[in-house]
């Protein structure tokens, strides 16, 4: 399976001023962690971001970046901006940039060529709502997503994205999936990638859970065979709850 990566994402939370301090207490809280750790933080966070990280096992990511190289984007970030800050990773199309920001299946497909192309690690956020669970189309749904987001990019590049499966009805509303249920659907999209690649390369991305995972429910989402880690909201805020989840990756 891929490589375990546990990711907090940030969201709108911490002041730069906050960050150097806070990204080397969240280091300490995991010395000794056997998966990647990365802390993903707003734009204006990222250079201290990168302090706090220096010569610790702490990776950083960015929360968005935009698909041309430089340009009349008013207000957007190139990939050779956080590439020039010491950014390793990045969050392509999480469902709250679909949501509030019009992001489609097309401009998530050219995001993630741009990081890849860049050598910036790409996690890449599929997920369906309430209604379309409820409806019985999660799978279809997430199926053109990824078939949608992986268009144009060949296998020995795929292997290098991430995947963060987060069904929408369980971010930051304190609803989780099932073990059952986040193993289901992580396993069914590792099926897709076999079928647009094939088995090796899907084997080899990293698949992770990100609606709601904390540190009481993360060792038995992670127990899970396809689930390879974690795309973390809330508890990446607290670096003790952050860290029983790294731990949990073991």
């Amino acid at each position: 399976m891929g490589k375990y990566i546990i990711a907090g994402n940030w969201k709108m939370n911490k002041l730069p001023s906050e960050t150097e301090a806070y990204v080397k207490e969240v280091a300490a809280a995991t010395a000794g962690a056997q998966c990647e750790v990365v802390c993903c933080t707003p734009f204006t966070n990222l250079a201290e971001a990168v302090k706090g990280a220096e010569n610790t096992h702490v990776s950083i990511g960015a929360e968005n970046l935009h698909f041309e190289d430089k340009g009349a984007y008013t207000g957007e970030v190139s990939a050779d901006m956080l590439l020039d800050l010491g950014v390793k990773y990045v969050i392509i199309g999480h469902s709250e940039r679909r949501q509030y920001f019009a992001e489609t299946d097309e401009t998530v497909n050219l995001k993630v060529k741009k990081a890849l192309e860049k050598g910036l690690v790409p996690i890449l956020c599929v997920g369906e709502s309430l209604e379309q669970r409820e409806a019985g189309i999660t799978m279809d749904l997430i199926t053109i997503q990824i078939k949608k987001a992986f268009a144009g990019i060949p296998a020995s590049e795929a292997e290098k994205v991430v995947i963060a499966y987060e069904p929408i009805w369980a971010i930051g509303t304190g609803k989780t999936a099932t073990a059952d249920q986040a193993e289901e659907v992580c396993g069914a999209i590792r099926a897709v990638l076999a079928g647009l690649y094939d088995g090796k390369t899907a084997q080899t991305v990293t698949i992770q859970y990100g609606g709601s995972m904390n540190a009481a429910n993360a060792a038995e989402l992670l127990a899970k065979p396809n689930i390879d880690g974690g795309l973390i909201g809330g508890a990446s805020l607290k670096s003790a709850d952050f860290a029983k989840i790294v731990e949990a990756a073991k």
